[in-house]
């Protein structure tokens, strides 16, 4: 089994008699459910319903749970969960000391949680602890995340500038629509039931090697959207799903810095680019 050691991750523990109510009220994914043994995708909104913060959320053994986010935010997300907590019995503490890792292509470690923003059989798996042995770089954990369509923030798109929507989080388990209110919830719920999402992640392949993040996809000579993770010839990005099904109607060209690309939604998001709503440009 490949292990990658995430060292831009860290981990916040979150506790107390109130953790699971305080998560559920406040997050995107259905913490009471949470099944032991799994890792699962989350975030915390703004109010208008963008993403502030993307993280991994799990059971914490002896009771609470364990947020896997980017170093970079820990500090921030701790200070905004803390705003929300009053006087509720929850406890917020980052731990440096408990690396990062991820696995994949074989059975689970002991105590590794599968990651359930992949296929099962993928094999992709979270490892919070010592750095295992059997390592590789973060380059090839980047390559498991496009071919598998897992979009992460900074990498792939900008905090407080993307709905759960753009990044397949309604498709992967990452928003739970049947659940009481949380944060923005009235926002994705809306762009939920009336259709609207318009911008989607999607994989981006080409013969040649791909130009870098930030370069922009045009659908003929309308920009569609920008790269994201690129390995090579391979890439995500999130697009106006709109341009990108008109372009292919109109046999137009998909490009990036002029090099032809093709683009495809993730088998797994059951979506197709026909499939297109009538949201505004944001």
């Amino acid at each position: 089994m490949p292990i990658a050691h995430l060292s831009h991750r860290t981990v916040i523990h979150i506790g107390g008699d109130a953790a699971g109510d305080f998560l559920e009220r406040l997050v995107t994914s259905d913490v009471d459910h949470l099944a032991e043994g799994r890792v699962a995708p989350s975030a915390l909104l703004t109010p208008q319903g963008k993403i502030l913060f993307d993280f991994l959320i799990s059971r914490r053994p002896g009771g609470g749970f364990v947020a896997d986010i980017r170093a970079d935010q820990a500090d921030d997300f701790i200070r905004r969960l803390t705003m929300y907590r009053l006087r509720a019995a929850v406890t917020l503490s980052r731990d440096d000391s408990l690396t990062v890792s991820a696995g994949w292509d074989e059975a689970a470690l002991p105590g590794a949680l599968a990651d359930a923003r992949f296929p099962q059989q993928a094999g992709v798996v979270r490892i919070y602890g010592p750095v295992p042995a059997r390592q590789a770089d973060v380059d090839a954990w980047d390559r498991i995340r496009i071919v598998h369509g897992v979009a992460e923030s900074g990498q792939d798109y900008a905090l407080a500038d993307a709905f759960p929507h753009d990044v397949l989080m309604d498709r992967n388990g990452g928003v739970d629509f049947r659940k009481g209110c949380f944060v923005g919830q009235e926002v994705v719920s809306r762009m939920q039931h009336r259709g609207t999402a318009r911008r989607r992640l999607v994989l981006v392949e080409s013969t040649l090697p791909l130009p870098p993040a930030g370069t922009p996809v045009m659908a003929g000579e309308r920009a569609a959207g920008q790269l994201g993770s690129v390995e090579g010839s391979c890439g995500l990005a999130v697009v106006r799903t709109d341009r990108v099904a008109e372009a292919l109607a109109e046999s137009l060209p998909l490009t990036a810095d002029g090099t032809v690309v093709s683009l495809a939604l993730p088998a797994w998001s059951g979506l197709v680019f026909e499939q297109r709503g009538s949201a505004a440009d944001d």
